[in-house]
């Protein structure tokens, strides 16, 4: 149910105008006020919405002109979509916008999304979370105009030798290279890059931590894209499988064939 002088954050998802969730595009298809982040959010998931409803990129805008927005128009009793890409709870800068509608007493409710990084994932035909090579995926970016804490620098998360995801990092390739050859990954070490995945123009680079950044600069990608790094990246052919379905491994619900015999 779409409830009236509420704000909804919607996670468009990765691109592709069907990889919304169904809640996400009722709440659009709802709205009188459609406020999305930018390019990155596709424009066909507003060509079911109300004809009458004003949509309008935010991309130029402050933080007080979008909350102005906003504010005015929940308080009116109108329905709101505040659209961002992928997942909002990813790098979508919420919080701020949060606190502002909490102080102004306007109720808002959060709509997950597809994030980019799981997109890209299906996209490569990877597990992320590969048994014997890593259980554990590190969501991050490499630092640059804005800083990171002083423990989650590039270098230092290399240590845990895990998959990392890093988002807003691709113009900074050859510094993300050169932080994680320092903290510990082999220059073997596999990555993707992947630029705008599900939309037409998505493209997909791969190679070793020692070729990609060359790579990269010669595919011409400058943003817009995901680099994905990690044994789990390239382990079609480990045979490192899951226990999960071994018929020699029990659990709560299947009693393995070894005990059986």
């Amino acid at each position: 149910m779409i409830d009236r002088g509420k704000v909804y954050f919607i996670g468009a998802g990765p691109g592709a105008p069907d990889l919304i969730t169904i809640r996400g595009k009722q709440a659009i298809d709802n709205a009188d006020v459609i406020l999305y982040t930018g390019s990155m959010v596709n424009p066909a998931l507003f060509e079911t919405a109300r004809p009458d409803a004003v949509i309008k990129s935010s991309e130029s805008m402050t933080l007080e002109q979008i909350m102005d927005a906003m504010i005015i128009s929940a308080k009116s009793g109108n329905v709101v979509a505040r659209v961002h890409t992928g997942d909002p709870s990813l790098f979508g800068a919420i919080l701020e916008q949060i606190t502002i509608l909490e102080e102004q007493e306007i109720p808002y409710e959060i709509i997950p999304g597809v994030s980019s990084v799981f997109a890209a994932a299906a996209k490569l035909g990877v597990e992320l979370t590969v048994p014997e090579i890593t259980q554990t995926i590190i969501l991050t970016r490499v630092e640059g105009r804005t800083p990171v804490p002083s423990l989650e620098t590039l270098q230092n998360l290399a240590v845990h030798q895990s998959t990392i995801v890093l988002f807003l990092s691709v113009d900074l390739i050859e510094k993300v290279v050169s932080d994680l050859l320092a903290g510990g990954y082999p220059p073997e070490t596999s990555v993707a890059v992947v630029h705008k995945v599900t939309w037409p123009d998505e493209q997909i680079v791969k190679g070793t931590l020692a070729e990609i950044a060359s790579k990269v600069r010669i595919a011409g990608i400058h943003r817009q894209s995901l680099i994905l790094i990690g044994g789990a990246i390239n382990s079609i052919h480990s045979n490192t499988f899951s226990k999960l379905y071994d018929q020699n491994f029990s659990h709560g619900f299947r009693t393995s064939a070894s005990s059986e015999a």
